[in-house]
């Protein structure tokens, strides 16, 4: 795989255990395929970032890939919720995070590497509001859908970081990319907020009080 890694710095040698300790899916060292995205996480403030590529050699590594159909809205909500502060104090929400957790956790025991949904603050946003109970299961699965952007892989594992080659580095313009970052999350919201105005439940639709009343399970098929 072809990865890129936005920063304010240039990043040689990636170290596990390095970064936010709140990210999307725990400790790891996070990467997308897309070069124009990376250069937009890399000028979150207006300020010229970095974007650095490596080579991820995957042959002897185990992936965990959120977007297969063998996984659903909820496993990766379920990491989220394990990795990043939700500020919740309303007792459903409260229920449903403990409840996410322990139900739809993905096995992570001999896992090298995670692609996924990237949580950007607009993302992080619908998840907050389904696990408040504002809007259903369908909701947030079509909301990770807006304004494109894009999914991670993230490495997690000593091996992984082992297979991991710089390979160069590329400047990121702040006055391109920064503003390119702003208008992707300004996009996501805005239709976000647009389709909630004009939300209309379906008998089928699942809230997440029906899948704490429920009990619901992974292989639930009304989840799948």
């Amino acid at each position: 795989m072809i990865l890129f890694h936005g920063s304010n710095q240039i990043i040689e040698q990636p170290k596990l255990g390095k970064g936010k300790a709140y990210n999307d899916y725990g400790p790891g060292f996070y990467c997308t395929e897309n070069l124009d995205l990376a250069k937009e996480w890399a000028c979150p403030l207006p300020k010229d970032g970095f974007a650095n590529q490596y080579e991820l050699n995957i042959n002897g590594l185990f992936s965990l890939n959120l977007s297969d159909n063998r996984y659903h809205i909820l496993n990766w909500l379920a990491l989220l919720l394990e990795n990043r502060t939700f500020d919740i104090t309303a007792s459903l929400a409260l229920q449903a995070r403990e409840y996410i957790i322990q139900t739809f956790m993905p096995e992570l025991k001999n896992i090298d590497y995670i692609i996924g949904y990237r949580a950007d603050d607009s993302y992080f946003s619908f998840a907050e509001d389904f696990v408040s109970g504002s809007i259903s299961l369908r909701d947030l699965n079509e909301a990770m859908h807006l304004g494109a952007l894009g999914e991670q892989a993230v490495l997690i594992s000593p091996c992984a970081f082992n297979h991991l080659q710089f390979v160069k580095y590329e400047i990121s313009s702040h006055q391109e990319y920064h503003i390119k970052r702003v208008n992707r999350d300004y996009f996501a919201r805005q239709q976000y907020q647009d389709r909630k105005r004009d939300l209309k439940s379906l008998k089928e639709d699942l809230f997440v009080l029906d899948i704490l009343r429920e009990e619901m399970k992974n292989d639930d098929p009304r989840i799948q």
